[in-house]
Formats: C-alpha cells, structure tokens, sequence
C-alpha cells in the first residue's frame, strides 16, 4: 500500500515537471499600450509583471506595430536613464530606456521612445535577452493609432508606413513600405491623387477616404 501510495505521488511529480519547466523557458514577449501608458511582461501565457511607462508627444508618436529587441547598451546616468534596449524600427531609432525626468512617465513626453522609472528599465533590461517580440498598439486600430494624421514629406511614423502599404496594394507604390515619407512616396500620393481627382497635396482626411484607409476599415 505504502509503494503504491509513493508511486502515485511520484508520478504526480513527474507529470507536473514538464509544464513548470517550460514554463521557466517559455520566451518573454513585452506589449506596450501607449493609451494606458502600460508595459506588461508575459513569459509565454504568464504575466510576469506590469509597468506604468511614459510614450511619444504629439509631434512624434511611439511606433506602434510588432518589432524585436535587436540592441542594447547600459552605462552612467544621462537621458535614457542607465540602459536602453533598442528596436527594430524601420523608421527611425526608437527603443525602451530609464529616465532622468521621472515626473513625466504616466504621459506622453518623449520622441517617441519608451520612457521606464530607471529601477524598472533596468530591472526588464535584466531580464529580457535581444530578440524579444515587443507588441506596441494605441486602441483599436493597430498601426493607425486612435486618429488620423495629416502627413507630409519628412514624417516618419506607422500611419507612414500604412498609407505606403495601401498605395502598394492600389498599385501607385513600388518600394518597401518603411514607414518614411520620402520622394517616392509623395510621388505615389501624386499619382493617387490625380488619379482620385484630387487637388495636388499630401495626405490629409479626403486622401485617406479616397484610398479607403480608415479607422472603421
């Protein structure tokens, strides 16, 4: 009775041994709500931890979409706090670091970056290895954010790269949508808009319906 007993519970044990240790290695993965100013941790299906995190101003808007952690530096005190983890943006250089302004996390304040208290930036950057999948979103309209942005030449940001891949599908843009609204892609824009019957211009509120990008697409 007693041999049955312990070979009931060792068996127990053992069936349990292969969930805690995948578990223990399942990949981190990072999602960002830049409306709700959170930064949430998962180890596979777990919730590690979440953070409150401060994100882009206005005039220039954390990236949203998904993108990997591909860089890292630490070092002395200074604007990005004591480490940065950056991310592969194919638009600019964006990544999640500490701060020297901790009054502004909970708002949106930086250029675009991932701001962090610099106990908590250093904490996740001691924790989560390059390669990491990093899901950034605002609402519920993936890249486009919560609203429509006019655009113009220079502008680099999501809605760049979502107005680029929707005139790539219309076929008026051939190249890679990379998020960067250069010379091609205001040539495509011109080429849509004539097409569309549209004054010459940028992309404003009237292109987009004519291309039927919108928030309720």
């Amino acid at each position: 009775m007693r041999k049955a007993l312990l070979l009931m519970v060792l068996g127990v044990v053992l069936l349990s041994l292969p969930a805690a240790i995948g578990e223990k290695n399942a990949p981190y993965e990072i999602h960002i709500d830049v409306e709700s100013k959170a930064l949430t941790l998962f180890q596979g299906d777990k919730l590690v931890k979440q953070y409150t995190i401060a994100t882009g101003a206005w005039d220039t808007p954390t990236p949203l979409g998904v993108f990997t952690i591909n860089s890292r530096f630490s070092g002395e005190m200074c604007g990005f706090g004591t480490c940065f983890l950056g991310l592969n943006v194919p638009w600019g250089n964006y990544g999640i670091h500490g701060t020297n302004k901790p009054e502004s996390i909970g708002s949106n304040a930086s250029h675009g970056c991932i701001r962090m208290r610099v106990k908590d930036a250093e904490e996740l950057y001691a924790t989560v290895p390059n390669g990491t999948r990093v899901v950034i979103q605002c609402g519920p309209f993936g890249e486009l954010g919560t609203s429509l942005r006019p655009l113009k030449e220079g502008d680099r940001s999501s809605m760049v790269c979502a107005v680029q891949r929707k005139l790539k599908a219309l076929g008026f843009y051939y190249g890679w949508p990379d998020g960067i609204y250069g010379a091609a892609t205001q040539q495509a824009v011109a080429a849509a808009r004539k097409a569309m019957s549209l004054p010459p211009g940028h992309v404003d509120w009237a292109f987009y319906q004519a291309i039927g990008l919108t928030l309720f697409e």
